[in-house]
């Protein structure tokens, strides 16, 4: 079965994210903030992790530099799941090294074929 590590510091948003990829049929494990999601990305070794990017201590963009600094976790496919959707910001999160970009609040059916295509080896850029 495929596995997916959601990311999010927002509980709101974690149980949500949540509840479409297991009803879709995913296993998912779930981390409130950056530095947990590292710890669990390392024992568990997700297919996927979709990482909040504005979350206190560890931002999405220091785990990811993490995850991509450890040979365990460096091919790991990451989407940035964010809120931040001013001009720019897709472009920005792409270039420090996300798979793909995922805009909150989450629309079911893209949010379930932007899973599929990254995890088929299409980033749904």
């Amino acid at each position: 079965m495929t596995k997916i590590l959601v990311v999010d510091d927002d509980p709101r948003n974690l149980r949500l994210a949540v509840a479409v990829l297991e009803k879709a049929g995913y296993e998912v494990l779930a981390a409130g903030g950056g530095a947990e999601g590292v710890d669990m990305a390392t024992a568990h070794l997700p297919d996927m992790i979709l990482m909040d990017v504005l979350m206190p201590r560890v931002d999405g963009i220091a785990a990811l530099k993490r995850l991509r600094g450890d040979p365990r976790t460096a091919a790991i496919k990451v989407a940035a799941l964010t809120a931040l959707a001013m001009q720019g910001d897709r472009e920005r999160l792409l270039a420090e090294g996300f798979d793909t970009y995922m805009s909150k609040p989450i629309h079911y059916k893209l949010f379930l074929a932007s899973v599929a295509a990254l995890l088929g080896g299409e980033a749904s850029r």
